[in-house]
């Protein structure tokens, strides 16, 4: 494959994945702008590698980029943020879709970086135990433990959603 070539394969593969890769970054970060920052990240790694990832998993790499980089950001920014996240009660309709949606990022904003991420790539994205370990670069088990923590979290945090916290058996 010539260096043309390469660099058309990418580009059709970042212009199909980008957003997708934006959608999971602003759950990861719960913020517009440092979303778009972890996906032009990502991209960017991607590209570099990409004569080794076009034939693997690209979306993998993708993720795990941003994920680590989320958690680096993070751990340098150290800020607490407490909300009350039951002052709003949920209704039927799209309203309630909508309140559910702003309790959700709420309570998700309440979780630690790790925590969100698993619950994210386990819940958002559907990967399995597997794929969520392997772009964390952690264990399985690390997974079930991590996920187990985050749903009882975003429980206590916010009951009125608990029918969407639902843990697979």
């Amino acid at each position: 494959m010539t260096d043309r070539d390469a660099a058309a394969s990418f580009t059709r593969w970042a212009s199909e994945r980008q957003q997708a890769l934006l959608r999971t970054a602003v759950l990861l970060c719960g913020d517009h702008h440092r979303a778009e920052d972890l996906v032009q990240d990502a991209l960017t790694k991607v590209a570099v590698r990409w004569a080794r990832l076009r034939d693997q998993n690209p979306d993998a790499y993708a993720r795990q980029v941003m994920v680590r980089t989320n958690i680096s950001w993070w751990r340098k920014q150290r800020r607490e943020v407490v909300l009350d996240v039951h002052d709003g009660a949920t209704a039927a309709g799209p309203a309630g879709a909508v309140d559910r949606r702003l309790l959700l990022d709420r309570a998700l904003a309440q979780l630690t970086p790790r925590q969100r991420a698993t619950i994210v790539l386990r819940f958002y994205d559907d990967l399995s135990e597997r794929d969520t370990a392997d772009a964390l670069g952690v264990t399985p088990g690390t997974v079930k433990s991590q996920t187990h923590a985050a749903l009882t979290r975003l429980r206590a945090a916010a009951p009125e959603l608990a029918e969407l916290l639902e843990e697979p058996t």
